[in-house]
């Protein structure tokens, strides 16, 4: 390797480790909110990069427009057109030139705009002179979609705005495999391991179990809220939620069948909204179904957990939803896979070696089929933990609640141990 190549090569690596450690900073950043950006691009570079941000789940409300042109091709359009609220424009002009560019989009400019300048020179000078001058941003290419990012939350969400609580949702590949106990479980796990107030929310409606496994009989619960999100606010939340334990606070579905329950594809925002604002953790129990309001919430969550048993059905779905995910939320880590049910006597089943391969992921837990053990808590109305806290399952369902509120990085070492207490059996 020649010493240019190996300087290119060490260069796009140091890139891509920045983007990855700013990438992951944009994690717990609050959705933008509604407001309409223009961009115009000069360069192809920064054409991908704002493209790149139109897929982002924190830009689901911006209302987004990218154009070919500089500040001219700007000036021009808006002599006969309002300004959006954001102008982010791209300029090769020279620090000498470009406030003088900058004047006849300045006549034409709204007030309450704001507008982010990229340029290609960085010159203090030139910062001070533009931010005088009311420019809200200067960014000196070449730029990031994080930076992009980072720059509009910076202007637009509110600084001492409350953080937002992590989301997490579970659904199952295929009906059956448990994803809703693993859900009951995780959201019990984590309300207990951290002292943190979690909300289980059932999304379930006409089906959910959250209610058996907790052995609760909550009047109202979440079609409440899903049926009147104009009266969605903390205290109203806060009488449709039914405390299961000191942390965990339960939504509960209403598991009856007295009406047809058909959604529009963002009628669970105004719930999520609310619950992100009002508790640290949310735990989302997701009907194993695919409409537009499935695909709005897994869009939207910080996590997905996708729950699958090892055979070729399971495989196949788990390979439609991972690679559905992956494209509709490119900026975020790939969904988590959890295998449950392994080891089931007399079923043939697919190793976790060969499940996992065409999907290019490690699972985050591998757990044994126990009938025992989950039928009893099940009947019981109790959670793995409370059952038997000493169990191999209940310290499995202990490291999923720490890998999906980000506490602990995934260990393949976890794998082979689970998959060693397998072969014991």
């Amino acid at each position: 390797m020649s010493t240019v190549e190996y300087e290119f090569r060490n260069t796009a690596e140091l890139r891509n480790a920045e983007e990855a450690v700013r990438m992951a900073e944009l994690e717990g950043m609050r959705p933008l909110p509604r407001i309409s950006v223009h961009v115009f691009c000069e360069s192809e570079e920064l054409q991908r990069v704002m493209e790149r941000c139109s897929n982002d789940r924190r830009m689901s409300k911006v209302s987004l427009r990218i154009t070919s042109g500089g500040i001219a091709a700007a000036a021009n359009m808006f002599a006969s057109a309002p300004t959006p609220n954001l102008i982010i424009l791209e300029t090769k002009a020279s620090a000498a030139n470009l406030l003088t560019e900058l004047a006849p989009l300045a006549a034409v400019c709204d007030p309450s705009t704001k507008v982010v300048v990229v340029g290609l020179y960085n010159d203090i000078a030139l910062y001070r002179e533009l931010i005088r001058n009311g420019i809200s941003e200067y960014m000196v290419q070449p730029v990031a979609m994080p930076d992009i990012m980072a720059a509009m939350a910076t202007i637009f969400v509110d600084p001492d705005a409350e953080p937002l609580g992590r989301s997490v949702a579970f659904i199952g590949a295929k009906g059956g495999v448990g994803a809703s106990t693993i859900a009951h479980n995780c959201a019990f796990g984590i309300s207990n391991l951290f002292s943190t107030e979690t909300i289980l929310a059932d999304l379930d409606l006409p089906y959910g179990t959250a209610n058996i496994d907790f052995d609760q009989d909550p009047t109202q619960g979440i079609a409440e809220a899903v049926y009147a999100p104009e009266r969605l606010d903390e205290v109203f939340l806060d009488r449709l939620l039914t405390k299961c334990s000191e942390h965990l606070s339960l939504l509960a579905a209403p598991s009856i069948l007295d009406r047809a329950y058909d959604f529009d594809g963002q009628a669970f925002q105004p719930v999520l909204d609310v619950l992100q604002r009002n508790a640290p953790v949310t735990v989302l129990d997701v009907p194993h179904a695919w409409s537009e309001w499935t695909r709005s919430v897994l869009g939207s969550v910080d996590e997905v957990v996708i729950c699958a048993s090892p055979d070729l059905a399971n495989l196949r779905n788990a390979k439609n939803l991972m690679d559905a995910l992956r494209k509709m939320r490119p900026n975020d880590k790939s969904p988590h896979l959890i295998l449950n049910q392994v080891g089931m006597p007399k079923r043939p089943e697919i190793s976790p070696t060969d499940f996992c391969e065409p999907l290019e992921i490690e699972p985050i837990a591998i757990i044994p089929f126990d009938i025992n053990l989950f039928g009893t808590a099940s009947n019981s109305g109790r959670m793995i933990s409370e059952m038997d806290p000493k169990s191999p399952t209940a310290e499995t369902f202990s490291q999923i609640s720490h890998i999906v509120t980000g506490r602990i990085a995934v260990k393949k070492a976890r794998k082979s141990g689970l998959l060693g207490l397998l072969k014991r059996k």
